[in-house]
């Protein structure tokens, strides 16, 4: 569910009422039912609600009936939940939001699950509660692996309907960002994305590598990072097998990918050096269809590519078509998965 403190359980409660298919919701049933209360503040007269179910067992979910939103509590969340405050940073949302989190990993990692679809979780209220992890995907990638074995390689996608782009380095300075981009990281990020890109069903998916300086570093002029880390990894993927192009400007890679019906992409997906490098243009193009995918996770997880949105919490009226379009897209990947590619 989320930040309780959040929007997230008020866009699960509308993503129910736009007839989702069955899933379970890891939370807390007061939490939702609270987030119902909200949303029917608004009128919600041309939309059938769910009914919040408390489930003693996670798998207790499978035997409820149309128009019932089955809620679990893992063990974790705190007693005194619902004293946090709508809208604000709190230690025990964060705490809250953790534990559902490595709940929903058991449970994928189990295979009781087919994928996992995250609300928002707010960054400092997950810091407050002790966690060591600044988000959702180092969380992942630090415990998303079976217990003994070592932390896995993942990558951030976000992606909408016209533009695919995966980072190198997310949650960090942007001076460690630069410092984190190496050979290794960069090579590996190629391989990541066109692994995925295969399982999406691409035979050869097209990459394009942006730079990591203005105008990829014009010939070194404004920086050799191109000429000693990127360029070399990108020629390591093309040895490889992988169609992979690089390092371009990457002030125009973005507008060369982007599919649109008068607008063909030269490229299927974009790996981008740091954050907001690769974050911006997926974003300008709006939220409401966004949806940020975890790459080389051993299950599928999704989530909305917004925040937890403080401002519009308790009010009933954020817009849940983020988190809409990160369910369709986990449906998508998990049948692409189960067809073999």
């Amino acid at each position: 569910m989320g930040d309780a403190c959040g929007i997230g359980p008020e866009i699960l409660v509308k993503l129910w009422a736009r007839g989702a298919p069955a899933g379970l919701v890891i939370g807390c049933p007061e939490v939702m039912r609270r987030a119902l209360a909200c949303v029917l503040k608004v009128g919600a007269a041309d939309v059938r609600l769910p009914r919040v179910v408390p489930l003693a067992a996670a798998r207790d979910w499978v035997s409820l009936s149309d128009g019932e939103m089955g809620v679990w509590s893992p063990p974790g969340v705190p007693g005194d939940l619902m004293q946090a405050p709508l809208g604000q940073i709190d230690r025990r949302a964060g705490q809250a939001a953790a534990a559902c989190i490595r709940a929903a990993m058991a449970l994928a990692r189990s295979g009781e699950v087919d994928a996992i679809v995250t609300a928002p979780l707010h960054k400092e209220s997950l810091a407050l509660a002790g966690e060591p992890y600044p988000g959702h995907t180092e969380l992942l990638q630090q415990e998303g692996a079976e217990p003994g074995q070592l932390p896995l390689p993942v990558r951030m996608m976000l992606m909408n309907d016209q533009l695919k782009t995966v980072l190198v380095t997310i949650h960090m300075s942007l001076r460690q960002a630069i410092e984190q981009v190496t050979y290794d990281t960069v090579l590996e990020t190629i391989q990541i994305t066109h692994r995925s890109a295969r399982s999406w069903g691409l035979e050869r998916p097209r990459i394009a590598v942006a730079g990591l300086n203005p105008h990829a570093g014009e010939g070194g002029l404004f920086g050799d990072e191109e000429i000693r880390i990127i360029g070399p990894a990108v020629e390591a993927a093309r040895r490889q097998g992988i169609d992979a192009i690089g390092p371009l400007a990457p002030d125009t890679v973005f507008m060369r990918a982007r599919h649109a019906p008068d607008h063909p992409g030269e490229f299927d997906v974009v790996v981008a050096m740091y954050h907001d490098q690769g974050l911006i243009p997926v974003k300008y193009m709006g939220l409401d269809h966004g949806v940020n995918v975890t790459l080389g996770l051993p299950f599928v997880r999704t989530s909305p590519d917004h925040g937890t949105a403080f401002d519009l919490a308790g009010r009933g009226v954020a817009d849940a078509s983020s988190l809409i379009e990160a369910m369709r897209m986990a449906q998508c990947l998990v049948a692409g998965r189960a067809s073999g590619r």
